[in-house]
């Protein structure tokens, strides 16, 4: 039988691996281009937004549809790469175990 004590250090060592994993994600950044470089999103592995950068030559009145579409597509390429850099990370803590979509 498992030692219920044991079990219970473990899990608030792995609480305090999680913690210190969500604080590097904060600082850690992911960029997604589209329109051929000219949208920039830039997004922190807590899912955040840091930054959009538009170069002038996509402003354009006559296409600000086209424009909304682009940056819709940038941050959503952003969060999904922010997504995938945190699940690597929290795999690395949890070697490999299902946690039932925690990540």
């Amino acid at each position: 039988m498992a030692n219920p004590f044991k079990m219970m250090q473990q899990a608030a060592g792995m609480r305090k691996e999680m913690k210190e994993i969500q604080d590097r994600l904060a600082s850690q950044t992911v960029t997604h281009a589209v329109a051929s470089g000219k949208i920039k999103v830039t997004a922190r592995g807590d899912m955040t937004l840091e930054s959009v950068e538009i170069d002038p030559a996509a402003l354009s009145a006559d296409d600000v549809k086209r424009l909304q579409d682009w940056i819709v597509m940038g941050v959503n390429g952003a969060l999904k790469a922010a997504k995938k850099k945190a699940g690597n990370e929290m795999r690395k803590l949890t070697g490999g175990m299902n946690l039932g979509g925690m990540m």
